[in-house]
């Protein structure tokens, strides 16, 4: 056996019917869209979530919500994240571009340093925003916090 003498097994392929082709086809005449009206008719598309004259779905349910257009998104980095990569890489700073480079932010990430864990490091710290409670925890450790505005 080779690649000249493959073919499919018997039965699983099949021609495709060709509609509109006569009447010794079978699928002549109305060409398998019935007798009259809208959907018979060349041309004819429906409404993108018309449900048969049903009140569609999207006009039974209530508008809600608002998206604030100036949300800044913060990416969370914790203290143990920071105690863990200052560890494994000996640093003493911190900074949005030693985060990149350990995989934990994207580049366009907004960074904020929040407090779950412990410090036990002298850090220095350069992020976009604080929490109070990583602040303090920076600081009791004997560090410091830059704030970049962005």
């Amino acid at each position: 056996m080779d690649l000249s003498n493959l073919q499919p097994a018997v039965g699983s392929v099949r021609k495709k019917t060709r509609i509109g082709r006569g009447p010794g086809s079978g699928k002549g005449g109305t060409s398998t869209r019935g007798h009259k009206g809208a959907k018979s008719r060349s041309g004819y598309s429906r409404k993108i979530g018309f449900e048969g004259g049903q009140m569609p779905l999207q006009r039974r349910l209530p508008k809600f919500g608002f998206k604030n257009p100036n949300r800044k998104e913060y990416k969370a980095i914790n203290l143990r994240d920071l105690e863990a990569l200052a560890e494994a890489k000996q640093l003493q700073r911190i900074g949005i571009e030693e985060l990149r480079e350990a995989g934990y932010i994207n580049n366009k990430d907004l960074v904020k340093i929040l407090a779950k864990g412990t410090l036990t490091k002298k850090l220095e710290v350069t992020a976009n925003a604080f929490s109070a409670a990583a602040q303090q925890a920076i600081e009791a450790a004997g560090g410091s916090i830059n704030k970049i505005e962005k």
